[in-house]
């Protein structure tokens, strides 16, 4: 059997969740800026950083993706700052990666949640702009409003954090 990690990361949280699990597997890595074809294989497994809601690259990359009955598994594991056992967060990342992909991708995949990092001194002026209003706005919310995601922005805000858990890798390796 053929398989490929891809990964989606703007800043290099995803990216070392993606090369310590081909450390570990021995499955090819690759952008999903580089891949060309992925029906070649037969397990796919996508990590993808969570920017605005969504999963990066991933929509680009399931569109290339043809031939979907033949495939043994396709895992779909996000990275992001929200603690990925909050079930609010994992249904919100579950419906934005719903709108993403194709019917009959999402119901194939299995998704896995990862938590990932940030360090604000490396933001592009786009990202630290876009979080800035992102805060303003979240900040004022009263608490019953509050969703995981937003208090984890909230408490990181300006911050350098990192969450990466290579342990939490076992979960996609038990599903390989």
């Amino acid at each position: 059997m053929s398989n490929i990690i891809i990964y989606g990361s703007h800043y290099g949280t995803t990216k070392n969740y993606a090369e310590e699990l081909s450390k570990r597997t021995n499955i090819e890595v690759i952008s999903f800026e580089k891949v060309k074809e992925i029906n070649d294989y037969d397990n796919i497994i996508y990590l993808g950083g969570l920017y605005a809601g969504g999963v990066l690259g991933l929509s680009k990359t399931m569109k290339k993706l043809t031939n979907i009955s033949s495939k043994n598994i396709i895992i779909i594991a996000t990275v992001g700052l929200a603690d990925p056992t909050d079930e609010t967060n994992k249904n919100n990342i579950r419906n934005n990666i719903k709108s993403q992909i194709p019917k009959e991708v999402f119901e194939k995949a299995k998704i896995i949640h990862l938590r990932g990092g940030i360090d604000y001194s490396k933001l592009k002026f786009a990202h630290k702009t876009m979080m800035k209003l992102l805060y303003n706005t979240v900040k004022n919310l009263p608490k019953e409003k509050q969703t995981a995601e937003n208090i984890a922005m909230i408490e990181t805000y300006n911050k350098k954090v990192d969450f990466i858990d290579f342990s939490s890798l076992d979960k996609i390796i038990n599903e390989i």
